[in-house]
């Protein structure tokens, strides 16, 4: 994903105080969250609500931790801005896979 590589870029510039905390934990959330998207579009329909919801989850917690990372000044504006803007399409992109996969998989008569 492009989004991981622009994080990349960016952790190195973080200040150390926030790098080896939420720097890092922001990182490992993502690769999470890389790692579950790939994961469902590979398994079978019936087990993909699994892994969307924990790239989902996983994505939203990195949102978070990007946050609190900017609220501490440790990001500034414009990094800020340059990651969160594609992180809330890909929330966006993914929820809206979830609801078609959870639409596939209804059972026949059920609305």
């Amino acid at each position: 994903m492009a989004i991981y590589k622009i994080w990349h870029e960016f952790l190195p510039h973080i200040p150390k105080t926030a790098r080896y905390t939420l720097g890092l934990k922001i990182d490992s959330l993502l690769v999470e969250t890389i790692e579950a998207i790939f994961i469902a579009s590979y398994i079978s329909k019936e087990r993909k609500t699994i892994y969307l919801e924990r790239a989902s989850g996983k994505l939203d917690l990195a949102k978070f931790f990007l946050q609190v990372l900017w609220e501490i000044k440790s990001l500034d504006n414009k990094k800020y801005i340059l990651i969160s803007e594609p992180l809330e399409e890909i929330g966006k992109m993914l929820g809206g896979w979830l609801k078609q996969v959870e639409k596939q998989n209804k059972p026949a008569g059920h609305s």
